[in-house]
């Protein structure tokens, strides 16, 4: 079998597709292609490891026949396919052999009001006006002199800039765009410029760019893809970071809450600037900052799409620990997370859907084996091995 051919039965299985038969060849040429690399070519740090430990709880939680099941190399393929279908956001257990009883009923119980992230925003005016952009019609919201704010659909926001002579450029104010947890909003900014932001996360921007850059101000997380105008760039500030680019691709994380922040340049070129240092980034680098005081500038090549999931819908869990995922599941369900007793630092692999219900998403984290978890209400606590 040939890597495409490899390739296309994965895809059929992945649609639903696949006989019993290519599901057993997916099995037999696995290590082969291993697709749990992601399509990238770049293995996942620890991938033997993390293929044990789901091993390991598939054990412990199946019967075969009434029986427990006495071949590892069965198993430990089965805990293989976990880990490559974790990409898809599936779980999956060849139904004729085995059954995996993992009951997620108990987790589900107390889910009902813990749905998905939708598209909901604030957006806060000039005035101090604050207009929930869920719930108010399509259409002209708001106007700063020759520029219209409009609702295009659920989840877009753009400024349109009218020529007229009855009003005046030079009427400029700042809006701010706020993404509560659970949200996430795309915003077309006065120059062309189209920002997608992530659950817990806020813009701040003038309503004309005036000036000899356009200067946006960002806390948590969002892509960017700006606006080519080499007379004018395009600034962004991420708590004590500056970003400086002409016109590109790029996506930001700076949360407070998070020990890091990053920046990923997907396309074009960028400059980044903290305190004296700086430095400039290419196409496929992540640029890493300690959050608070002191702390230099890292530049490393990564999988760019990692950083970019969550626009995409997908939660990326490749190369993280149970802290950093559980910071995404908070953000993006609006939970509270606490942790009990010691936590491992084993990283974890794989993208999961952020259509999922919480219960198939902790079902997952805890079949890798780092935690159990346990929901009360809207926390969810996390329960060290």
């Amino acid at each position: 079998m040939t890597a495409e051919e490899y390739t296309e039965l994965y895809e059929r299985y992945l649609a639903g597709n696949a006989t019993p038969r290519e599901v057993e060849s997916l099995l037999a040429y696995q290590d082969k292609f291993d697709i749990a690399r992601f399509d990238t070519g770049e293995g996942i740090a620890d991938q033997d490891a993390i293929k044990d430990r789901i091993y390991s709880q598939i054990v412990k939680q199946t019967n075969v026949d009434g029986q427990k099941s006495n071949s590892r190399s069965f198993w430990w393929s089965m805990a293989a396919s976990l880990l490559i279908l974790a990409t898809a956001g599936i779980v999956f257990v060849k139904k004729q052999h085995s059954t995996v009883r993992k009951d997620v009923s108990e987790i589900a119980a107390h889910h009902k009001n813990i749905l998905p992230g939708t598209n909901k925003a604030i957006l806060i005016l000039g005035s101090g006006e604050t207009i929930d952009l869920h719930a108010i019609a399509n259409g002209q919201i708001a106007r700063a002199g020759n520029v219209r704010v409009k609702k295009l659909k659920d989840g877009q926001l753009a400024y349109d800039r009218e020529l007229s002579a009855e009003n005046d450029d030079r009427v400029v104010s700042f809006n701010t765009i706020v993404i509560p947890k659970g949200g996430q909003y795309e915003v077309t900014l006065p120059d062309g410029t189209s920002v997608w932001l992530n659950s817990a996360s806020s813009l701040k921007y003038p309503t004309v760019f005036t000036g000899k850059e356009r200067h946006v101000e960002l806390t948590g997380e969002a892509y960017f893809e700006v606006a080519k105008n080499k007379a004018r760039p395009f600034t962004v500030s991420a708590g004590k970071t500056d970003v400086k680019v002409l016109g590109t691709h790029f996506n930001i994380t700076a949360y407070q809450d998070d020990p890091v922040s990053k920046t990923t340049l997907l396309e074009g070129a960028v400059v980044l600037s903290r305190g004296k240092q700086q430095v400039e980034m290419v196409p496929g680098q992540q640029a890493v900052t300690q959050n608070g005081d002191g702390g230099a500038i890292r530049l490393k090549t990564v999988n760019v799409e990692d950083a970019i999931a969550w626009k995409k819908g997908y939660f990326s869990f490749r190369k993280e620990n149970i802290g950093s995922a559980m910071r995404k599941i908070a953000r993006w369900y609006d939970v509270d997370v606490e942790y009990e007793g010691k936590m491992s630092h084993k990283v974890l692999g794989g993208t999961v859907s952020r259509t999922q219900n919480i219960d198939e998403i902790l079902a997952y984290l805890e079949l890798t084996g780092i935690a159990r978890f346990e929901l009360k209400e809207r926390r969810i606590i996390v329960k060290g091995n």
